[in-house]
């Protein structure tokens, strides 16, 4: 078991509980290819080389570009076992599972708009 860490940076904060990394975007972040390789690499040294469960919560993020989403579909998934995002309106969800679909993820990975069925989903995938 891993101790209770937490990290936090001007993007996301992150920290390990019941065996699921949670990851939480702040309020209006605009991700290009420079803060998706931040937050990898600060999500990496969190899971210190172990796989996790990922519950992300991704309402506060306001704009992804096309490089980030391609860093995040590739480099962006190393030791991850499965992935919930939680978004909150129509929209962002569209999007995310347009993203999903076209960069066929070798991972399971679903959007939701309740904590607990994202919380559920990953406990499935234990």
């Amino acid at each position: 078991m891993i101790a209770h860490i937490e990290i936090e940076n001007k993007y996301a904060k992150y920290w390990i509980e019941e065996d699921i990394l949670y990851f939480v975007y702040k309020k209006g972040i605009s991700i290009d290819l420079s803060v998706a390789m931040k937050v990898v690499e600060d999500r990496l040294s969190l899971q210190q080389g172990r796989e996790f469960l990922i519950f992300c919560d991704a309402r506060g993020i306001k704009s992804l570009n096309k490089k980030a989403r391609d860093y995040f579909a590739l480099e962006g998934s190393v030791l991850m076992k499965a992935v919930a995002i939680l978004v909150n309106n129509p929209l962002n969800n569209a999007i995310l599972n347009f993203y999903i679909k076209t960069s066929n993820p070798t991972i399971k990975i679903q959007t939701f708009f309740e904590k607990e069925e994202a919380l559920e989903f990953l406990n499935n995938h234990r």
